[in-house]
Order: structure tokens, then C-alpha cells, then sequence
């Protein structure tokens, strides 16, 4: 039996692939020290470490909507509804500006916007342009905040209550755009954060989710201030944290704790897009109804696809690689035969791994 810390790769909806790969992990014997990881991996890493098993993670890929047969994840797509806008961001929107811009009279712009307001796609255009992302992320925090509170917790948590309650060590990536920088957030770093919003800003994908903006409430990142920054997915700086782990020195210290090194050895799951998913076709899950969401999340899957490879190409024995070739990073809609190839992929590239490493 070994003891690993775990690194997981983002990936969005390709993070799936967790769950098969950690149930042969966990069948091997092996456990887990520190926790880390961007986007898909932040929500892996968080769940491990609030006490969920990798059967119950297993669980949670396999869960729809009561009363149907729609997975839960499919609701991560979420269109916002009219009044998840203010008075004064539709005041202030560019379509405000264009209406008067256009001399529409002033009794019937305001008219003319509540009609717009009644179609899904165009509150999706409104909401990329004034609030950063087509989609609210409303419902993945609501899911998430479920699980916490499912294992007692409550889903307001900030990460130093997290600690406190579960003993756990978990860390999760994003980026300040603001001030371009990769934020590792954990209870060391940002003890005042909510755990929930946190992990929601890892996995926010920059114009396909609502960017996410630091709360006076959360206090300060390693001291200073973060107030008004915007942040998005940590995929954008560090999709695969790997080096935090691997490599030491007194700004990491301070970021994951002054562990011992010889405490726990390495290992890094990564999303391999290079490789594909044994007996998947091409994918027939709907895309995004608008073209424009459609090309952003293909150009997030090429930038974050390609991020990171330094680090693999120098610690090529810490890595695992999942198949996930074909598969998209915000494919949520996928069936769930589609899901459960992508996860058996996950288990049969662990088992190779654990097998090569003598480790199974």
C-alpha cells in the first residue's frame, strides 16, 4: 500500500474519467495525502477530501434528475433567467447603449428589452457580454453545496472551517485576470474563502461561465488584497498542478504546507486528449445552441489541452494518463453510456499504471 499525494488535471465534463481511475487506485490499497487540482480536478480533489469515497464518486456520474432519466450534470449548462440581472447592469449593458444609440424612443427601449429578455438565447448573448460567460454556473454551486452538506459540512464552509472539520489537505487553482496570477486556494493561502465558491471558481471557463468576482468577505490571499478581482477557471494559468507537488521551495512551502517529502510519493492524473476512449464513436451530444458558445468551448478545449506540458515532459513517471480523446471539456450533456466508457477508460489506464509502477 503506498501513500500519494494526488494531483488532478482539469478538464470539465472529461473529469469523469476521476472516478474509474481512483476506484482502482483505492481497490490497489493505496490512499491519499494532500489533494490538488483545477476545474474538474478541484471538484475531485474537494469531494475526496470532505470524506466522499471513489465509490460514491462513481455514484455521483451515474445520478439524474428526480423524476427522470437526465443526469444531474446536464443542468451545468444553465441559460440565466430574466431576473438574474440588476436594474442597473441592464441600465448600463451595451444593448442599452444600442437601443439608444439607435433612437429607439425612450418608452419603447425598455419594452423592447423585456421581450428580448424572454428568449434563452438571448439572455445567454447578454449575460457573455455584461457578466463574462454565457452560462449562470448557478446550478453546479447548488450541486456542490449538496454534496458538502450530504457529508455533514456545512455548504458555506470557508476552508479553515473545512480543515477543521474534515483534517483534510486540499487545495484548488484559479486565475485573477485582474492581476494575472494563479491563486492556489486553501486554508493556508485564503482561510476566509468558502470552500463552495472556491471550487466554483476553479471551473469557471472563461465566456462559458460567469466569472467570478473576490468578496470582501473572503479577506486576503497570502496577505493581500483581492477585492473586486475577477477570476476565472485555473486551467487558464496551471491546468495540471503537478509542480506543486513534485518540486519544493519556500514560496511552495508556504502555499501546500511544509510536509515531509518522503511522506507521500506523487501522482498526477492526467486528461489525455491524445488518447482516445476505447469503443467511443464520435460524440453526438448537442453542442451549445448559440455558434459562438459552440467555438469558445472548442477553443478552451485546444488551450487547455496544450498548458502545462513542460511539467509532464519532466516528471513523466508521476503521471497517469486517462483517455479522453474525443470527448469535450464542457460536454455535460453526454449520454451516459458515453460517461461510463470515458470512466472504464479511467479504470483500465489506472490498472496499467499501477502495473507498470509495481504498484497493484
Amino acid at each position: 500500500m503506498a501513500l500519494f499525494d494526488l494531483v488532478f488535471q482539469g478538464g470539465g465534463a472529461k473529469g469523469a474519467a476521476f472516478a474509474g481511475a481512483l476506484e482502482v487506485l483505492v481497490a490497489a490499497g493505496h490512499t491519499h495525502r494532500r489533494l490538488i487540482g483545477t476545474s474538474a480536478g478541484a471538484i475531485t480533489a474537494t469531494l475526496l477530501g470532505a470524506g466522499y469515497s471513489a465509490a460514491e464518486l462513481l455514484q455521483a456520474t451515474a445520478e439524474t434528475l428526480p423524476g427522470t432519466t437526465n443526469p444531474v450534470f446536464t443542468t451545468f449548462m444553465d441559460a440565466p433567467k430574466a431576473d438574474d440581472f440588476s436594474t442597473a447592469q441592464i441600465a448600463n449593458s451595451q444593448t442599452m447603449e444600442l437601443l439608444q444609440e439607435a433612437h429607439v424612443p425612450g418608452f419603447a427601449t425598455k419594452e423592447l428589452f423585456n421581450l428580448a429578455l424572454r428568449v434563452d438565447l438571448f439572455r445567454e448573448l447578454f449575460s457573455f457580454n455584461e457578466c463574462g460567460g454565457f452560462y449562470t454556473g448557478d446550478a453546479f454551486l447548488a450541486w456542490f453545496r449538496s454534496k458538502l452538506q450530504a457529508k455533514g459540512l456545512d455548504p458555506d464552509l470557508t476552508w479553515s472551517q473545512f480543515v477543521a472539520k474534515t483534517g483534510s489537505d486540499v487545495s484548488v487553482v484559479t486565475s485573477d485576470v485582474t492581476e494575472p496570477e494563479m491563486l492556489v486556494l486553501n486554508e493556508r493561502t485564503a482561510p476566509q474563502v468558502p470552500v463552495a465558491l472556491a471550487v466554483r471558481m476553479s471551473m469557471s471557463i472563461p465566456f462559458v461561465w460567469r466569472e467570478m468576482i473576490w468578496d470582501t468577505a473572503w479577506g486576503t490571499y497570502r496577505g493581500r488584497n483581492k477585492v473586486d478581482h475577477i477570476f476565472v477557471d485555473g486551467g487558464v494559468l496551471s491546468n495540471f498542478p503537478l509542480e506543486l507537488v513534485a518540486e519544493s521551495n519556500p514560496e511552495i512551502i508556504e502555499i501546500m504546507g511544509n510536509t515531509d517529502p518522503n511522506g507521500a510519493g506523487t501522482l498526477g492524473l492526467m486528461l489525455d486528449q491524445t488518447i482516445a476512449v476505447p469503443g467511443a464513436q464520435n460524440s453526438q451530444t448537442p453542442r451549445p445552441r448559440l455558434r459562438t458558445a459552440d467555438r469558445v468551448t472548442r477553443l478552451i478545449d485546444t488551450m487547455t489541452g496544450t498548458s502545462d506540458a513542460e511539467i509532464m515532459r519532466k516528471y513523466p513517471k508521476l503521471i497517469c494518463h486517462l483517455p479522453v480523446g474525443g470527448y469535450g471539456t464542457t460536454e455535460f450533456r453526454m449520454s451516459q453510456d458515453r460517461m461510463n466508457l470515458l470512466i472504464d477508460a479511467g479504470r483500465k489506464a489506472m490498472t496499467a499504471y499501477l502495473s507498470q509502477m509495481g504498484l497493484s
